[in-house]
């Protein structure tokens, strides 16, 4: 098995360990659990570097029973976590007037954070697996033009832009260039689009369509 696969199986296998803790977590701790919410279908990027890496990313905010505080409710949280092997700490932050108890999980690389508060029902839960690299980096492979001075539909020159590639010359199809140490930038030529912002992805320009200012790309029109 190569290395990408390895990694997608890792990653899936900590997501699915990811979600049954939260699961536990959130039918425990909660009333009236909706867990079509909690979902974690496909892994995001998580961040723009690269190469990319990937992680599985998912919040759900219930709340806890009346009858509850927010005390018990963190202080249950610890200890299920606790028994299942979680490193936990627990703090106090202050958001817009509201105090929460903050309780931050980590085990195996997946990290789970819950916030409980006694100025509001909800209690908060997020997770996260590892980012892990799916994909080694690929060279990047400029594309195969869509029209050739060969193929030229009759009536038609090369687009000036692209001179016939079809794809956004500023990112070479891709929709996000480099920059900065391995940072993903969306293009500003094409606006992640990935096509010519003057062909629209055809390659070529009809004549008869051509404004003066673009004729003066193609002198060639205007000789006898």
């Amino acid at each position: 098995m190569d290395q990408t696969s390895n990694a997608r199986e890792e990653l899936d296998r900590l997501g699915r360990s990811l979600r049954r803790q939260l699961v536990e977590l959130i039918s425990d701790l909660t009333l009236r659990v909706h867990l079509r919410r909690l979902s974690l279908d496909e892994p995001k990027a998580a961040d723009p570097h690269e190469p990319l890496r990937h992680h599985y990313a998912t919040g759900y905010q219930g709340n806890r029973p009346a009858n509850v505080t927010a005390a018990e409710t963190a202080a249950r949280a610890i200890s299920r976590l606790r028994a299942a092997g979680w490193e936990v700490t627990a703090s106090q932050e202050d958001d817009d007037g509201i105090l929460w108890t903050v309780l931050v999980a980590h085990r195996d690389g997946n990290s789970i954070r819950i916030l409980t508060s006694d100025d509001t029902p909800a209690v908060v839960f997020r997770g996260q697996t590892p980012a892990l690299t799916l994909h080694p980096p690929q060279p990047v492979q400029p594309p195969e033009p869509v029209r050739t001075p060969e193929t030229l539909t009759p009536g038609y020159v090369l687009c000036y832009e692209c001179d016939g590639l079809g794809r956004c010359p500023g990112c070479g199809g891709r929709g996000w260039v480099l920059r900065e140490p391995h940072r993903r930038h969306r293009c500003a030529e094409c606006g992640t689009r990935q096509v010519c912002p003057i062909c629209q992805g055809h390659g070529e320009l009809s004549v008869s369509s051509l404004s003066p200012y673009q004729r003066g790309y193609y002198p060639e029109l205007d000789r006898p």
